[in-house]
């Protein structure tokens, strides 16, 4: 049996569909940002908040936990640090309190590119400095600091794995996901957040889940973390600008200005992947391919629900 936290949501119920190929599955999930539409139905599903509710018995007899559980919205932390703090770093204590009480002793955690900040070595590999700049970043390794001294604490162990933007069907945030909803209410403008230059990897869902499994199959340390991402970045303009074509749509754009969408963002993103590269995985799609298909995924998803 296998616990996965925010398994309603965009990456987590991902995780959910390959892992029901060969286990059973535990979904926790408090509906914050996840759907109950997103969850496979052969999956048990329980409604719980992971900073309110009791969950030593849901985790009791489970081999693993992939704790995807989090508030995804870097943005956040400029109006609610507060959510961030909560749905973030209390989540994952308390999750790591009751896997301690319970006897899990592995962990499959999610963390992010915005750990580095704004990082002086491009492409960044995983032994770099970690300074965030946002408060998603810093919460986000408040956790990955957290999960590495329960492992050495009290034995457990540990993959952490360090996404650059993971974008797909089921995404229910993002640049992708904000530039169609602002061109379904106006589709003759578009605002594009700072100046458009700023340059970043993107990876296709397929390709991150397939990488989390390999790393987890390869790598055997107490501690394991790895970057993921594409190999490769694309520019914000470019990415509304394949969105235009894919919506038809020939707006006029308009730039917010600046280097930064919003205080905290990193205007310039590459990971390293030659580590996970070496164990055998690569990923399948460059930034752009990846782009075009999750503007197709999500088109796809909301003319269906129309």
């Amino acid at each position: 049996m296998i616990v996965v936290t925010g398994g309603a949501g965009f990456i987590g119920s991902h995780i959910v569909d390959r892992l029901l190929e060969k286990d059973e599955i535990i979904v926790i999930d408090n509906l914050s940002s996840g759907k109950t539409e997103y969850i496979n139905k052969d999956a048990k599903f329980y409604l719980a908040d992971l900073t309110r509710d009791k969950i030593d018995d849901l985790l009791r007899g489970a081999e693993e936990v992939w704790h995807i559980a989090a508030n995804p919205d870097v943005r956040l932390g400029l109006e609610n640090p507060e959510e961030i703090y909560r749905n973030n770093i209390l989540a994952t204590y308390k999750l790591l309190e009751a896997m301690r009480k319970v006897g899990v002793s592995r962990i499959i955690f999610t963390s992010t590119s915005t750990v580095y900040g704004e990082a002086e070595i491009i492409p960044t590999p995983e032994d770099y400095p970690t300074h965030p700049i946002s408060i998603y970043g810093a919460s986000k390794l408040a956790c990955e600091a957290l999960i590495e001294s329960y492992c050495h604490t009290f034995d457990m162990q540990a993959w952490i794995y360090r996404f650059a933007n993971v974008i797909g069907r089921r995404s229910t945030h993002g640049v992708i996901y904000d530039f169609i909803m602002k061109l379904r209410k106006d589709p003759t403008k578009l605002e594009i957040l700072g100046d458009g230059e700023q340059n970043k990897s993107y990876i296709y869902i397929d390709d991150c889940i397939d990488a989390m499994l390999h790393g987890l199959k390869a790598a055997d340390e107490m501690i394991n973390i790895f970057n993921i991402g594409s190999e490769d970045q694309v520019k914000v303009k470019r990415i509304a600008e394949i969105v235009c074509e894919e919506m038809g749509l020939n707006p006029e754009f308009k730039f917010t200005g600046g280097r930064r969408g919003w205080k905290g963002d990193v205007p310039v993103m590459l990971l390293s992947v030659e580590k996970l590269k070496k164990l055998g995985w690569k990923p399948k799609y460059s930034s752009e391919e990846a782009v075009r298909l999750a503007i197709r995924d999500l088109l796809n998803e909301l003319n269906h629900n129309q």
